[in-house]
């Protein structure tokens, strides 16, 4: 909620501050029409941007979110409540965006000179300290509640996924252990990504776009199609995974292709492509229509 409503308030009173949206606009056509204009970007970058949205349904985090709902019939209205979620935190972000761009017309003008700084810039800016106070606790707010899904995903895919259903097959194994297992997993993945983080060339943003790609891209098209097509097979799940994952790592390390379009988008595509293919050319798993008529109808 606060995090909404400071992405909403805090682009409301900034505009404001300046004399308006029409005031805002006229002056970022000032510093470079192109700010302005929508036909600025080339058409594989306007892809790109469109895209990402493509990332939503292969990532592990938010599945969990719908897999957790306990009535079907609310899965509806959890849709369009993420919907209009995104709807809000996007255009909030956007309008901070141009905003930003007024109040600072060059990144050295900011602290540090560096752009992720411009939200809280703002805030402290044009907000009560209170109300400043919020939007800070917002943004660690947002951070937490996206890195404790996403550590408790990845530490349960490493425990439950591998260590349990792979290595020890078969084998009883106590819930004490387990429970310690990923509580190790849970601080080195913390550990690892602080040291990424702090050891990483580019800002934060691309490195969560390149990771939002790869998860995208290869979760993705395997989870609809799974949901959606009964002729889904094993193979063409890992054909997708597979496809997906190294598309996007060829194409964010091919300068030519990384600056023509965003990786997730021919990344998505082609693992598309492949579960279809390859799930043509493979026997689908016995029982399918029994679980597509379970799943839509709620009973087993």
């Amino acid at each position: 909620f606060f995090m909404i409503f400071a992405l909403i308030i805090l682009p409301v009173i900034a505009i404001a501050d300046r004399g308006g949206l029409s005031i805002v606009l006229e002056q970022l056509k000032a510093l470079h029409p192109r700010f302005i204009d929508p036909f600025a970007l080339s058409v594989g970058t306007a892809i790109g941007f469109l895209g990402i949205g493509l990332g939503s349904p292969g990532n592990p985090h938010i599945i969990a979110r719908y897999m957790s709902i306990d009535d079907p019939e609310q899965l509806r209205f959890s849709a369009v409540v993420g919907t209009v979620w995104n709807v809000l935190m996007a255009w909030g972000a956007l309008f901070i965006g141009l905003a930003g761009r007024v109040y600072f017309p060059e990144v050295s003008l900011l602290p540090g000179s560096d752009t992720e700084n411009l939200y809280p810039v703002l805030a402290q800016q044009h907000l009560h300290p209170v109300l400043f106070g919020i939007v800070v606790a917002s943004i660690f707010a947002a951070i937490m509640s996206t890195a404790d899904s996403q550590l408790l995903v990845a530490a349960s895919g490493i425990v439950r996924d591998i260590y349990e259903k792979i290595i020890h097959k078969g084998a009883q194994i106590e819930q004490k252990q387990l429970v310690l297992y990923s509580r190790l997993s849970v601080f080195l993945l913390v550990v690892f990504a602080l040291l990424l983080g702090m050891l990483a060339s580019e800002l934060v943003f691309w490195l969560v776009l390149f990771a939002w790609a790869g998860l995208g891209a290869s979760l993705g098209p395997t989870s609809i199609l799974a949901l959606y097509w009964k002729g889904t097979t094993r193979a063409g799940i890992f054909a997708g995974l597979l496809t997906g994952t190294v598309v996007t790592i060829l194409w964010y390390n091919i300068p030519y292709l990384k600056n023509s379009m965003y990786e997730l988008v021919p990344a998505f595509v082609l693992s598309f492509v492949a579960v279809l293919a390859i799930s043509k050319f493979t026997r689908a798993p016995e029982g399918i229509d029994t679980l597509f008529r379970a799943m839509k109808t709620g009973k087993h």
